[in-house]
């Protein structure tokens, strides 16, 4: 097994002092005059790298290399509901056709579910190379298990390189369930998607809080999965003259078969959806009461547009949680955004950073969200509001 071996004979208090400030983890420990790792160690190899020489010895499990050249294709999950397919599969799609042209690679799409053909068919126009049917009576709902069995069915008999998933509640089931039969990797809630030319997919979202952004590359194992949400990408262009074809799969009956039955299905009352709004007026920390949103409300009033806010605002008890942009809430990608008073952490603009015009009022001069808004305005929004609001009621007046 891999791990890091310690040659105590080299080992002493002062250079477990070193390595204990070096570790991020607090994994090393100096007990009887002898140097361990514990179970805290999470392999970064930091120790390794930058710790005392002749201390430290990294062991590492033979691996066995993997024939990349035995996978072939992006495969996009159809999410759907009864034939409904969810824009997010659209999105993927998109980025899978410019994945695909990286390593001159099909695009295919994996739909599985009962009475699905016709929208199957839908999906050649946006220039799918080919579409994987299961379509059994068996699926007419989503039921874990024989969904997961028809999933393993396809990537057995396909062999796909990459498979993205949208991060919908059933995305977020059933890929990992997955990706976890083929001892492989899956990046969750990604916001960017790369292709090197050996096939590996390379994985990018925010980590440590929103702290940093990580770079995961599936290195040694296929297929390799990824869930991405809605609004971060772009549904492609309809093909004009689609050359794609549609493939019926067969699956044996038993693998089929669930000890979950569906009894009934239950719809819930379409709520409050701030990922379809088309102008959004977005407040942070620089809001200092609840009161004070009275002048943001009319604000966005006067503009047509849906008030949202950053996570200060639900911690408060402000807004409701459907209102919340960014990595705990919700991913939007409107015409037009303000962000009135907040700093633009990665929390925040991984969630709105694809909008397609972003405005952004703060005081500080160096806040991040300036990076990524396409117009910025340097001040109090307390003295920046009334202004907007005068100049837009003043037009009104004109028009009138």
């Amino acid at each position: 097994m891999a791990g890091i071996k310690i040659i105590n004979e080299n080992a002493d208090r002062e250079i477990f002092e070193a390595l204990a400030e070096l570790c991020p983890f607090g994994a090393f420990t100096f007990e009887n005059e002898k140097l361990e790792v514990t179970a805290a160690c999470k392999m970064c190899k930091m120790c390794i790298k930058k710790g005392p020489e002749g201390v430290l010895v990294l062991e590492e499990d033979e691996k066995v290399e993997i024939d990349k050249n035995l996978y072939r294709g992006i495969t996009v999950y159809v999410d759907h509901i009864e034939g409904k397919i969810h824009p997010v599969t659209l999105e993927l799609i998109g980025k899978a056709r410019e994945l695909a042209k990286v390593i001159s690679h099909p695009v295919y799409a994996l739909f599985i579910g009962s009475g699905i053909q016709e929208s199957a068919d839908e999906l050649l126009k946006y220039g799918v190379d080919k579409v994987f049917v299961y379509d059994e009576p068996e699926l007419k709902d989503f039921v874990i298990e024989p969904y997961t069995n028809a999933f393993e069915d396809f990537i057995e008999k396909i062999k796909p390189s990459s498979i993205l998933v949208g991060a919908t509640n059933v995305g977020r089931s059933l890929a990992p369930r997955v990706a976890a039969r083929y001892r492989t990797g899956l990046t969750a809630d990604c916001t960017i998607l790369e292709m090197k030319e050996n096939t590996d997919l390379v994985q990018i979202r925010p980590a440590f809080g929103g702290n940093i952004m990580a770079q995961i590359v599936t290195e040694n194992n296929r297929p390799q999965f990824a869930t991405v949400r809605y609004k971060v990408f772009n549904a492609p262009e309809l093909v004009k003259n689609p050359t794609g074809t549609v493939e019926k799969m067969e699956i044996q009956p038993a693998k089929l078969a669930s000890s979950i039955k569906v009894l009934e299905i239950i719809k819930k009352e379409k709520g409050l959806d701030i990922s379809e709004a088309e102008t959004i007026v977005a407040v942070g920390r620089g809001v200092k009461s609840e009161k004070d949103l009275e002048i943001v409300s009319a604000f966005a009033e006067k503009i047509g547009a849906t008030v949202a806010c950053t996570r200060p605002g639900i911690e408060a008890g402000w807004f409701d949680p459907r209102l919340q942009i960014g990595l705990s809430g919700r991913t939007v990608k409107p015409k037009l955004i303000i962000a009135l008073g907040i700093s633009g952490a990665v929390q925040f603009t991984a969630g709105m950073q694809n909008s397609e015009y972003i405005i952004a009022v703060n005081n500080d001069p160096e806040a991040p969200i300036f990076n990524v808004a396409h117009c910025g305005i340097v001040g109090d929004l307390y003295e920046v509001l009334p202004e907007l609001l005068e100049l837009i009621e003043a037009q009104e007046g004109m028009a009138i």
